[in-house]
């Protein structure tokens, strides 16, 4: 966990703090940046915490240092490392993103992140025609300059980062010493030893089916753009399309056979707003010649988060606020900038009544920047 080249000083007791903070019960990105914001470190937000999830129904108990020993010896068995939010060697483009994860760990060339980078996804029960493709593809971006990630899933996947090897990231669903597929478990070794693994989940963690949304937005937020290959309609790979189209990125797709219904989901993304695409040579020139403002047309979510965090560290808040900001939430998702108009409180004192209603376990946070009432 020591600062390592350019990065900044950051102390063994802090880093061991930051990563307990985000291991602790209701904490996610936001929440966890709201609270650094807030008090300035994770040490002493951990001090807060009790105080602040005070409205749950029983004592707040953070994670266990105890247990965090036990993370921080696993990812050093592994051979990985912690990276955290504000070293200078964090991803740019992933850091762009208000869901953007505060720690991740990561084995292998960190430098790949900051290659200009674009991410090419797919089915896991691909045709072997999109197989090729993939493989095709990615290979014709790796030698354009660009580094290749993917989810390292079965099908396009996989064959994206075979492609484009050693020119590829993988992001993975589980803990950094996890392997899944079990039949990507050369594949995954490989990128991790010459390419660059990266997973957000703390080690040891099988993957369940709620991690994959969260692989796939850092698998659109460390890229200019996103390539989907093939995918059926309500995959996991239009999600990460989505995704890539909220975060103000390119999103393209490869259109199919109408009668194949595993190339239905491209041709939705393409009668959406993805930029239809044929060949790597199409995928290079738009990607190089991004400015930031993407040919591809999707809703953009709401922005929920468009204040400065730290207006926190002055926001005078009591339970009466609170209490004002939970009445006017239900189990339908809103906007945080609806809930600042109707309240008629400002931004960080808004922010603050949902950072206490988040710990004490009754806010749910939408991938979307949305907030409902939990249950």
């Amino acid at each position: 966990m020591e600062s390592q080249g350019s990065q900044p000083m950051l102390s063994q007791n802090e880093a061991f703090a930051r990563i307990r903070l985000l291991r602790s019960p209701n904490i996610g990105p936001v929440s966890y940046r709201q609270l650094i914001a807030r008090f300035g470190s994770a040490a002493a937000a951990l001090d807060a915490l009790p105080d602040l999830a005070s409205r749950g129904k029983g004592p707040y108990r953070p994670a266990a240092a105890e247990s965090i020993e036990r993370e921080v010896a696993a990812v050093r068995r592994a051979g990985a490392r912690y990276l955290f939010h504000d070293q200078p060697d964090y991803p740019a483009l992933l850091a762009e993103l208000d869901s953007a994860p505060p720690i991740v760990t990561c084995r292998g060339r960190l430098s790949l992140a900051s290659d200009p980078c674009v991410a090419l996804v797919g089915a896991r029960n691909a045709s072997a025609a999109a197989v090729k493709l993939a493989r095709d593809f990615a290979g014709g971006l790796a030698e354009a300059g660009f580094t290749v990630v993917s989810g390292l899933a079965r099908g396009i996947d996989g064959a994206a980062h075979e492609g484009a090897f050693p020119a590829t990231i993988g992001v993975i669903a589980s803990g950094i010493d996890i392997t899944y597929p079990p039949q990507h478990v050369d594949l995954q070794e490989r990128i991790a030893s010459e390419g660059l693994l990266i997973a957000e989940q703390p080690p040891g963690t099988e993957p369940r089916g709620r991690h994959f949304p969260s692989r796939n937005r850092i698998i659109a937020g460390l890229a200019l753009g996103t390539l989907v290959v093939e995918a059926a309609p309500q995959s996991g790979s239009l999600i990460t399309a989505r995704l890539a189209g909220e975060a103000g990125r390119e999103v393209m797709a490869i259109p199919g056979s109408p009668l194949d219904a595993r190339a239905l989901g491209c041709n939705q993304l393409i009668r959406e707003g993805a930029v239809l695409v044929q060949t790597p040579e199409e995928v290079v020139e738009l990607l190089q010649s991004f400015t930031g403002a993407p040919r591809s047309r999707f809703r953009v979510a709401e922005d929920a988060s468009g204040f400065d965090y730290a207006e926190l560290a002055a926001a005078d808040w009591d339970a009466t606020g609170t209490e004002a900001i939970a009445a006017l939430l239900s189990n339908a998702p809103v906007g945080i900038d609806e809930l600042i108009r109707q309240s008629g409180a400002n931004a960080a004192g808004v922010h603050m009544a949902l950072l206490e209603l988040e710990l004490s376990g009754e806010l749910v946070r939408e991938a979307d920047g949305l907030v409902r009432l939990a249950g």
